[in-house]
């Protein structure tokens, strides 16, 4: 039984977390990249690289709250459609997802 175990652990801990299906940061008052396209139900980490705060909202969609530098930020989309990501924060900050 103990092996039997240790065996799926292992099985788990070379998975691992699930890994985003894009990522995004946002540095210089920016998106990077501007642009990604993902499957329906994938994810989309947004890293803030930046020295400012930002915020993410897509309408309909979500609406995050604040992330100070150095936080992270998953999303899933879970409908197809063409989404314009933006900043609250700074209205300039604009991207486009693309779900498949």
């Amino acid at each position: 039984m103990r092996s039997l175990f240790l065996a799926a652990l292992g099985f788990v801990l070379a998975i691992g977390p699930a890994a985003a299906d894009a990522v995004v940061t946002q540095k210089s008052r920016a998106f990077r990249p501007t642009e990604v396209t993902i499957a329906r139900g994938e994810q989309v980490t947004f890293t803030n690289d930046d020295s400012y705060i930002h915020q993410i909202y897509v309408d309909g969609l979500f609406d995050s709250d604040e992330k100070a530098p150095g936080e992270n930020l998953n999303e899933t989309f879970p409908r197809s459609g063409t989404f314009q990501v933006r900043c609250h924060i700074h209205p300039t900050m604009r991207m486009t997802v693309h779900v498949r």
